[in-house]
């Protein structure tokens, strides 16, 4: 069985922030302080979590933070990611640029024309990503790379060998 979680034991100090921060008109500052001040007074996370009305990951969170980062864990923080990593490094892009230029049939599928969908699909078969990406996520590659994708379009032809001079194409 897993042992109960509860914050560590609270400086003088950090109990006044937490008591005004009681008063505060930012609901995440509100609702870190009444997660704090509840586990330092012996109550369980499941108790906390029903009590104030939110999941108990998010009593988790906050005791564990405030654990980590003292009464810094009163601030909110963006939770946009540190760092961003492309799902294509360079070596890669250019390898699924090259792939683009060859028939889709030379990969086993059984159209001629790409979708991002099947660049994903045969990008990740290749070996050029580690996990399956979405067409989306080709797209943004591709335009990286300064490609502009268009949606594919199918030329009707016609086996007729006068068939570019009846339609007024130019072409003898």
């Amino acid at each position: 069985m897993q042992q109960p979680l509860f914050v560590r034991a609270l400086r003088e100090s950090e109990g006044r922030q937490l008591a005004a921060g009681l008063r505060s008109p930012d609901a995440f500052v509100l609702r870190r302080c009444q997660i704090v001040l509840a586990s330092a007074r012996g109550e369980h996370v499941p108790q906390i979590a029903r009590a104030l009305g939110c999941s108990e990951q998010c009593v988790r969170n906050g005791i564990q933070a405030f654990d980590a980062r003292g009464p810094g864990a009163l601030e909110r923080r963006s939770t946009r990611p540190l760092t961003r990593r492309a799902a294509f490094a360079s070596t890669p892009a250019e390898q699924l640029r090259a792939l683009l230029h060859q028939s889709p049939r030379n990969f086993g599928l059984a159209t001629s024309l790409w979708t991002l969908e099947l660049a994903a699909k045969v990008s990740f078969d290749q070996g050029l990503t580690p996990q399956q990406v979405s067409g989306e996520t080709v797209r943004a590659t591709l335009r990286r790379l300064g490609v502009k994708w268009k949606r594919a379009k199918q030329w009707i032809t016609s086996p007729d060998p006068a068939y570019a001079r009846k339609k007024g194409l130019g072409i003898a």
